[in-house]
């Protein structure tokens, strides 16, 4: 493998390391006239995989690239520039990218000017770049998530220079404020509040890719709250690896409960916020979250584990006991409120015993919703370095069962919606049958119902007829309704 010595190459080692250095905060964000006409007649195309956090980055490299004077492309066989803005959590996530790289390669191999970077979370760590280096020539630029604003001066060289460019930053991170951004929905919005995590759960690679815990000023997201709303925004979502750390790192006495409840001021129509540790999960976030109407009924509240043994080598930093009293907190202080949460089940020498303990724990909490996975070994994390004894297939019948339990639970709960009427903020017509429309209710439920006059936006009355595991149909009582 040959490297050059102007690449940057990341370094889980450096990626690591915390410090009580302060947050650089950079606001401003100017075109060189070198780079301001690249994309002139040209068009990019942008591939997204993983959570919220990635649609917001991507919205940001569409943002630069359109400053650029680069179009849209719907179709990468048709683009000049294709990114691959990717997740790191999951190993199928990466053979998913590294598959859509190999698809490409027909498509670079007919034009040899085509740019193909890969970006993002994967792009930071270190086996993965070095594969991709050696068997995937067609990837042309490589940058991780530290580097996006520097989008410009890259494509430049790869384009007029015609380098083969890696720049992935192994570091605590920068805020960055200002950058252009390319809105893909016209109706919801995700808002940043924070970037990186200084958990360091055992099985997790975010805090590797995404740096330490930093947090963006208070008046900056309220700007863009309150810019969102005077476009036309309905719904917001807060966004954070954990956003109950919102706050920790900044010289001031405000948390995340002041924020919530200061965007909630703001009166834009509803709010959400992704993703709580319960850790970090305080009472007076809850008070907020009850308070406030337009602050959605919904908590997405990570368990990961029922047992506190594997809990502990998780490095969750709560015990199944300490969650479950959080839990009760959270149903019995705010009304109607929906839970959901993420297992994972194999953990290293996860016991029959500690599986059950989970189970327990589901049957305890009937989650209206769960995100269910076998535990995924990611390189670099101290949890790849455990021995583990438990087969595979051991592990696909535990996962099979949790999902047969949880799913009981999901139709019971979506079943006490029939014969009611809840609100739904649609997003348009349904994929499936346009004949239908799509939306979600406060508690995040999604419901498919049928009506009239309907638009994307729209707030609408639905009455539900029928309950499913996964969502709900019905038929629309009144339409167009401002909120």
């Amino acid at each position: 493998m040959k490297i050059k010595s102007d690449w940057i190459l990341p370094d889980l080692k450096a990626a690591q390391k915390r410090t009580k250095n302060a947050v650089p905060y950079i606001n401003h964000f100017e075109l060189e006239d070198y780079v301001r006409y690249i994309g002139k007649g040209k068009k990019y195309y942008i591939s997204t995989f993983g959570c919220q956090a990635n649609q917001r980055d991507s919205e940001t490299l569409a943002g630069i690239l359109d400053a650029m004077n680069f179009e849209p492309s719907e179709k990468p066989e048709q683009a000049d520039v294709v990114l691959i803005n990717t997740c790191a959590v999951r190993q199928n996530a990466e053979e998913k990218v590294l598959g859509e790289i190999g698809n490409l390669k027909r498509v670079y191999r007919e034009n040899k000017d085509l740019v193909i970077g890969v970006c993002g979370c994967m792009a930071q760590e270190e086996k993965l770049v070095h594969t991709i280096i050696d068997k995937y020539p067609q990837v042309r630029l490589m940058f991780g998530t530290h580097n996006i604003q520097d989008l410009p001066n890259m494509l430049y060289k790869v384009i007029y220079q015609h380098e083969r460019l890696i720049q992935v930053y192994s570091k605590e991170g920068e805020v960055y404020e200002n950058l252009p951004v390319h809105r893909f929905g016209n109706d919801k919005a995700w808002v940043n509040i924070m970037y990186g995590c200084d958990k360091f759960c055992t099985y997790c690679i975010v805090p590797y890719t995404r740096g330490k815990e930093r947090s963006r000023t208070m008046e900056e997201i309220l700007k863009e709250v309150n810019e969102l709303k005077k476009d036309g925004y309905k719904e917001i979502t807060l966004l954070g690896q954990n956003v109950n750390a919102y706050g920790k790192d900044l010289a001031t006495n405000y948390d995340f409960a002041t924020l919530l409840a200061k965007v909630a001021e703001t009166e834009i129509p509803r709010i959400r916020f992704m993703t709580s540790h319960p850790w970090d999960f305080s009472d007076a976030m809850i008070d907020v979250i009850a308070k406030y109407d337009n602050i959605m009924p919904f908590v997405h509240l990570p368990m990961q584990s029922g047992d506190s043994d594997v809990l502990k080598k998780m490095g969750r930093r709560y015990t199944a006991e300490s969650y479950k009293t959080l839990f009760d907190k959270i149903q019995d202080r705010i009304p109607g409120v929906a839970i959901s949460t993420d297992i994972i089940v194999g953990f290293p020498n996860e016991t029959d015993e500690q599986f059950q303990h989970t189970l327990d724990m589901v049957n305890y909490c009937k989650f209206d919703n769960c995100f269910t996975f076998i535990y995924s070994p990611r390189e670099g994390t101290p949890a790849a370095k455990m021995e583990d004894t438990v087969p595979s297939e051991v592990k696909s019948k535990r996962l099979a069962i949790l999902n047969q339990t949880w799913n009981k639970y999901a139709l019971e709960k979506n079943k006490q919606y029939e014969g009611k009427v809840v609100q739904v903020l649609v997003d348009g017509p349904s994929k499936k049958d346009p004949s239908t429309f799509t939306g979600y209710s406060p508690e995040n439920k999604i419901i498919n119902f049928t009506g009239e006059n309907i638009k994307a936006g729209d707030f609408v009355d639905v009455y539900i007829e029928r309950a499913k595991t996964f969502s709900m149909d019905g038929k629309a009582l009144c339409y167009n309704k401002n909120k």
